[in-house]
């Protein structure tokens, strides 16, 4: 992924309290010799406070045949994509071109996170992450505590393994013009604001927020 400066997380902070809220991403991990990577989509639990990058917490069916894949490379890619938009031309247009002669672009908020990936089995290890997952996914409750050996969700755990993903490395891109002029930028805001198509408000958000 290019990150141009000026696409650059400013801090941790941007990218953690991005990540609190885009919880599902893409693991990307290494094929078998002959074999392509793996891509699977997942809900997870990013802990910043674990480590110096934090920790990604999830868990997947036992029958997935990524399984063997990571047993023998524990080295993933977790990559998470949203608010993403499409920008017409003529709203990049430089003022002193024709609008029709503007090139268009996207816009963008990306996460990379390079992981080194544990396999947790113990059924006492599997359930605390099904409730730190659970914690974060439904905070109003609701749902009873999954415990090993224990009704309604312990017997069911043999039917899962749990991921615990240290994250080692950090590629953040919050691609939304902040290099642009600030007329330039004006318009595509209040294009962004008239269109009213799905992420442009999120869109609109990033690109006013790195302005200022």
């Amino acid at each position: 992924m290019l990150i141009h400066p000026w696409d650059a997380a400013r801090a941790d902070g941007e990218w953690q309290q991005w990540l609190a809220r885009h919880d599902f991403g893409q693991l990307a991990v290494n094929g078998l010799p002959g074999e392509p990577p793996h891509v699977q989509p997942l809900h997870f639990v990013h802990e910043p406070d674990q480590g110096p990058h934090g920790r990604i917490l999830t868990h997947l069916a036992r029958p997935n045949p990524v399984w063997p894949a990571l047993e023998a490379d524990p080295e993933v890619l977790l990559s998470v994509v949203d608010d993403y938009v499409y920008v017409p031309g003529p709203w990049q247009a430089p003022p002193d071109i024709p609008a029709e002669h503007g090139v268009p672009t996207s816009f963008y908020a990306a996460v990379q996170l390079r992981c080194t990936a544990r396999i947790v089995d113990d059924p006492a290890e599997k359930a605390d992450v099904l409730n730190r997952q659970v914690d974060h996914f439904q905070p109003e409750g609701g749902s009873a505590r999954a415990a090993a050996g224990e009704a309604p969700y312990g017997r069911m755990l043999s039917g899962i393994r749990a991921l615990i993903l240290d994250v080692t490395d950090v590629r953040a891109k919050f691609k939304y013009a902040s290099h642009k002029p600030a007329e330039v930028q004006g318009r595509i805001a209040a294009g962004l604001a008239e269109r009213q198509g799905p992420r442009d408000e999120a869109a609109r958000a990033h690109q006013v927020r790195r302005q200022d």
